[in-house]
């Protein structure tokens, strides 16, 4: 009996991590479906063309999405389940949308993190580009939830590897609250406020600014940075 070969088709999809407002944010592109707008979503990505590079293709997505050259992806997963484009709903989407026979469809999956302060200028097919809170993440199609959390667990081994990453999401100058809220939503988890205090504490690159938050409701925090050079001094001793 001879060996049956599958009509296969690859594709990248992006996941794109952005800290605003005390939440984790993804990036994600509004398409065309026949479902309520807030249905409508799902990881920036598409096929990749006959002549490009995987890497290459990642990048030409994510700049026909946002408008952002070379940004700084990583590859880290293939999905290539049988049952990742078996919905209806995503099978019809696939149809319209390239039109070939696809009897598979398996993704090369990248992560990266963005400032979402960053100008964002859709240039696609696609309605929208447009950040969602990560705690209100919607039911995505095909596989994308899975993949979402597949880079949450992978985010954190950057971190764990090297504390310096959870910076680039933050903004030049911060306050105590913001660092632990992005712990917590990185991690998925309560991270004990004086704990984390202490943990920063022994953080000698987190360095302490005169500056103070100004026409707030509360007590006024002080604000912080990242000094890149005491860390980059810290990881050579």
């Amino acid at each position: 009996m001879g060996t049956k070969f599958i009509h296969t088709y690859v594709s990248v999809d992006c996941v794109v991590f952005g800290f605003d407002n005390d939440q984790l944010n993804i990036l994600l592109v509004q398409f065309d479906r026949d479902q309520k707008e807030d249905k409508n979503l799902k990881l920036p990505g598409g096929l990749i063309y006959n002549d490009e590079d995987v890497d290459d293709a990642a990048q030409r997505i994510l700049f026909e999405l946002t408008g952002i050259k070379r940004m700084n992806l990583h590859q880290f997963r293939c999905f290539a389940s049988p049952d990742r484009a078996r919905h209806p709903a995503d099978m019809k989407w696939l149809s319209k949308a390239y039109q070939p026979n696809i009897d598979r469809l398996i993704t090369v999956a990248y992560l990266s993190i963005c400032k979402v302060d960053r100008k964002l200028q859709n240039i696609s097919r696609f309605k929208s580009t447009q950040w969602c809170r990560l705690s209100d993440l919607p039911v995505l199609p095909f596989d994308h939830n899975r993949i979402v959390e597949a880079a949450r667990i992978e985010i954190k081994r950057w971190i764990d590897h090297d504390p310096a990453i959870i910076f680039d999401l933050l903004p030049g100058k911060f306050i105590i609250s913001q660092l632990h809220a992005l712990y917590e939503a990185v991690y998925n988890q309560s991270i004990d406020v004086r704990n984390f205090h202490k943990k920063v504490k022994s953080m000698e690159y987190v360095v302490p600014l005169e500056e103070k938050q100004v026409n707030v409701n509360h007590r006024a925090a002080r604000y912080y940075k990242f000094d890149k050079v005491i860390y980059k001094k810290r990881t050579r001793i």
